[in-house]
């Protein structure tokens, strides 16, 4: 039987310094979701987007490549259910949106700050956690699944398996090429108009941040879809991907492992709490923005 008992040290390790790399990198290069936005309403500057978009692009292909060489399955990924709660992503989103801009920055943007001294993120980070972990858990949890979950839309009327873009053009009845090739085209477009500016060709330190962002996402994805992944775990003799909150593969996000982290740092002595991919990745954030900060 297989031995997994160092694999939760591994996956948590690995995503340390992968997010160590993006936060070092994203402070770097001034790395930033609402700054990407506001740059382009403010200033008409799209440089920024274009890094954003290009380590989406990098993201995308990346992922898809894992897929195909049979190292990550997608479908059984965090963000691939059967069943889109499409109204919970419009009032999450729009609510997001919005508090990252009163906030000053999303909850990355926050890390890298505080990472680099800001008091005043810290303050912003704290209270993002509470209100994350609400929502998770708490009272917000309970508006959450009663008013916007309930309404989702059903990817099997599709006759597709998952919300996965491969399966959903399979039921569609698009040919196995096209199913294949996809991702990457996608990725393509979204890289060709990227690159297509001109300015943005001349800021060779944000094509940089974009490919190593992206680059770190798809380091993400092995690192807990691959490495982290036991077919089947001596203690249950079920499929377990190691070491992440959501019991699936994940890959770099921040917004629920900042409540994770702050639940770990409460429940400290409790040992069902232990250190996961997500909130190895917060720490890692911190560590490598702060490197930045001290370095320049």
């Amino acid at each position: 039987m297989q031995d997994v008992s160092h694999l939760p040290m591994l996956v948590t390790g690995l995503a340390f310094v992968l997010a160590t790399v993006f936060g070092a990198v994203a402070a770097r290069v001034n790395f930033c979701t609402m700054g990407a936005i506001s740059d382009v309403v403010n200033f008409g500057d799209s440089r920024r987007l274009r890094m954003w978009l290009l380590a989406i692009a990098v993201a995308i292909a990346g992922a898809a490549a894992l897929q195909d060489a049979g190292l990550v399955d997608l479908s059984k990924t965090l963000y691939t259910g059967n069943r889109v709660g499409w109204l919970s992503l419009v009032v999450g989103g729009f609510l997001f949106g919005f508090g990252m801009t009163l906030g000053s920055g999303c909850g990355t943007k926050s890390l890298i700050r505080v990472g680099g001294g800001n008091l005043k993120s810290l303050i912003a980070l704290v209270c993002f956690a509470v209100s994350a972990y609400m929502t998770l858990k708490g009272l917000f949890a309970v508006w959450r699944t009663t008013a916007l979950d309930p309404l989702r839309f059903d990817v099997a009327a599709l006759g597709a398996r998952t919300s996965d873009v491969r399966s959903i053009l399979a039921a569609l009845g698009a040919g196995g090429a096209v199913r294949l090739w996809f991702p990457f085209a996608f990725a393509a477009a979204i890289a060709a108009w990227v690159l297509a500016d001109r300015e943005f060709r001349g800021t060779p330190e944000m094509i940089f941040g974009g490919l190593v962002v992206g680059a770190v996402i798809v380091g993400g994805w092995y690192v807990s879809g691959h490495l982290g992944y036991v077919p089947e775990d001596p203690a249950t003799l079920e499929e377990k991907f190691v070491a992440t909150n959501s019991g699936r593969a994940e890959s770099f996000s921040y917004t629920a492992p900042i409540a994770y982290l702050l639940e770990l740092l409460i429940y400290w002595t409790d040992r069902s709490r232990v250190l996961t991919f997500g909130i190895a990745g917060v720490l890692g954030m911190l560590v490598g923005s702060a490197i930045v900060a001290m370095a320049t």
